[in-house]
């Protein structure tokens, strides 16, 4: 008998229904436009956290709740404290070890269960500022098929948790209390039922415009054009009850790959405030990405109430936390999304840059027009660089071809892009032919012995759980300066040792390193590394190299070399100058 899987018959698109939009005439969303930035608030903490393979640890989610406060966001869901003990712990050592500034609110979601909301408030005891994110699931198909239930029994549960909570914040009246509620599956749910129960919810909750509530319309699963959940959302600021008293907020997910269009006409429906995530993690195809919706809002020269000045730092943060690689095509944050390899590109960029950094001179707030760049890659701490085409035959740019076959040093793409301007002012100022040897030279100088008086003198690395710690020193033109760092792996601990040395954070952007071929008539067995580094301080990038028969000290010497290239730690104190 075949094994042979009739494929035709099992991709099958006649099990499936187009989703039934609302009827609407009076549609005013298409007309407007967005014209301030929405509330943010991010749930990295909880729904991201929840996404993940391993979910974050304790010092991850401290490291990516200061993050999200230095971004600027003044609302940040952190756990769901009632489904688990880390959540809780995390919770509570926000509060009493007084981590969260006094201008922020932090956010705690919660099923409509007594002992959940209980165990919520308990949580949050101390808290200055809290919103309390209460939720039950109110679609069609929830009700029919997993709880069985009828529209007023599950309009019950909803009101009756709403009872819960408000009673609850009345025992605890140091907070300043904030309530959310979300009728989950909201896009699979019958409008006029959706409605109904969040009036029944807001009618126990009795806001005011000056205390209002949130009601959240999540995408929980998105089914349909983000024009139908625009329409959606427009029909419920139009019929739920205490407008003026009610922020209308939207969670949309990304099944469709529409979750940003969707967030943002749903801003124009009428939405005040959106939830989402740095770089789109989150369950199944993601949470909707306000990186790209507050970059897309910037980029029309509005304000977006959040600061992506250093996209490396947040890249590296998101990716070291999630253990989720940042794709290079992302919108406004991939590695590749201001490089162009069309040389026709190349060259409308070149001449339109030249003309923006003359009138930049008389004018910093002049209009950016760019061909083939919507922001300016620097407002980013980004540069603009070509991206080198390797061949044999390409003149300059076949250098990482040459040094690789004359001299084994294989240069990532990065290096590969951060070396071509030394190689090409080289090449216009000598007006010649660039040999492989001298090709060597400009390596040598650039990468590998940009300062020859700083040296890794010896190290001392141990582990303890998955925690590196380094002991290190340092030789320089004044003495030895000891390093001392904790951190993910050795590279890890060594920059963060040297961040607190030099009062500057270090963001490693990427590392490499292989063996090097040895050399022909060599006596020593010894086979020598070398290592590539890239780091961020600022949001200014910078390159260096090192080689060495032990890789531990090459790719540390590697950092070093790359410090140095950067002018305000020179006169620091590790004194690299």
């Amino acid at each position: 008998m075949s094994n042979h899987i009739n494929h035709h018959l099992s991709f099958n698109h006649k099990k499936y229904r187009a989703f039934t939009p609302i009827q609407k005439v009076d549609r005013r969303w298409p007309n407007q436009t967005i014209r301030v930035a929405p509330q943010w608030c991010s749930v990295d903490l909880r729904d991201g956290n929840q996404a993940l393979i391993e979910p974050m640890s304790p010092n991850q989610k401290l490291e990516m709740f200061k993050l999200l406060v230095d971004v600027g966001f003044k609302e940040i869901e952190v756990g769901f404290p009632a489904a688990s003990a880390p959540d809780f712990d995390f919770v509570r050592q926000l509060i009493e070890q007084n981590l969260v500034p006094d201008d922020v609110t932090i956010q705690v979601l919660t099923q409509a269960r007594e002992p959940l909301i209980a165990r919520s408030f308990e949580a949050l005891k101390g808290a200055k500022n809290a919103i309390v994110h209460l939720y039950n699931s109110t679609s069609k198909v929830q009700r029919e098929q997993v709880f069985r239930k009828s529209r007023d029994e599950i309009k019950a549960i909803a009101i009756q948790g709403a009872k819960w909570v408000r009673d609850f914040s009345i025992q605890q009246p140091e907070t300043n209390w904030s309530f959310q509620y979300s009728p989950e599956s909201f896009t699979g749910t019958e409008m006029d039922y959706a409605v109904e129960v969040c009036d029944a919810v807001i009618d126990i909750w009795q806001p005011t415009p000056e205390k209002k509530v949130i009601i959240n319309l999540p995408a929980t699963v998105e089914v349909s054009t983000p024009n139908v959940y625009a329409d959606q959302i427009e029909w419920v600021c139009d019929n739920i009850s205490h407008r003026q008293s009610v922020t209308i907020c939207l969670h949309t997910h990304n099944d469709r790959g529409c979750g940003v269009a969707a967030a943002e006409l749903g801003v124009l429906a009428g939405a005040d405030r959106i939830e989402g995530t740095l770089l789109g993690n989150g369950e199944r195809t993601g949470n909707m990405d306000i990186v790209t919706m507050a970059m897309n809002i910037y980029s029309q020269g509005i304000d977006p109430k959040l600061n992506f000045s250093d996209m490396d730092r947040i890249i590296t943060t998101v990716e070291s936390c999630t253990q989720l690689a940042v794709h290079p095509r992302h919108a406004y944050a991939g590695e590749l999304v201001f490089a162009a390899f069309s040389g026709s590109h190349q060259d409308a960029i070149n001449k339109c840059m030249t003309i923006d950094i003359e009138q930049r001179k008389t004018d910093p707030d002049a209009h950016w027009q760019v061909a083939y760049l919507p922001i300016d890659p620097r407002d980013l701490g980004r540069t603009y660089q070509q991206v080198i085409r390797i061949n044999s035959q390409s003149g300059k740019g076949g250098v990482a071809y040459v040094l690789e076959q004359d001299y084994g040093i294989e240069m990532p793409r990065w290096m590969q892009v951060d070396f071509s301007p030394y190689v090409q002012t080289f090449a216009e100022d000598s007006e010649g032919e660039v040999s492989s040897q001298l090709l060597y030279d400009i390596f040598s100088k650039t990468y590998l012995s940009p300062l020859q008086n700083t040296k890794i003198n010896s190290y001392q690395l141990s582990r303890e759980g998955n925690i590196d710690k380094l002991h290190a020193e340092v030789l320089g033109i004044d003495g030895i300066v000891a390093i001392r760092g904790e951190g993910k792996g050795l590279l890890g601990a060594f920059v963060k040792g040297l961040s607190e040395v030099i009062a500057s954070d270090i963001v490693l952007i990427d590392y490499s390193e292989h063996a090097l071929p040895r050399k022909m008539g060599a006596k020593n067995e010894q086979v020598e590394a070398i290592a590539y580094v890239q780091l961020s301080i600022k949001g200014t990038r910078y390159c260096g190299a090192a080689q060495c028969e032990d890789i531990v000290t090459a790719s540390m010497q590697a950092v070093l070399n790359a410090l140095s290239k950067s002018h305000h730690i020179m006169a620091s104190t590790i004194n690299l100058a």
